[in-house]
């Protein structure tokens, strides 16, 4: 398992949070995802053999926000 912190701009309240969280753990190899919208990041476990972190900003962005 390997855990990355991935910025996100662009979230502002528990709405953000809950679609990007939800976006993430929807991902095969993703066990959780965990916003802190204080920080601007989300928190990520993975599992690195079944999902990229490609994958992980393409499903931030596509949900509207920015994943850098």
């Amino acid at each position: 398992m390997t855990t990355e912190t991935i910025k996100v701009e662009g979230m502002s309240c528990d709405h953000c949070k809950h679609a990007v969280e939800s976006a993430l753990t929807n991902l095969d190899g993703v066990s959780t995802a965990d916003v802190n919208l204080d920080a601007g990041n989300v928190k990520v476990d993975y599992d690195d053999n079944k999902v990229s972190m490609t994958n992980m900003k393409e499903a931030i962005e596509d949900q509207g926000y920015d994943a850098k």
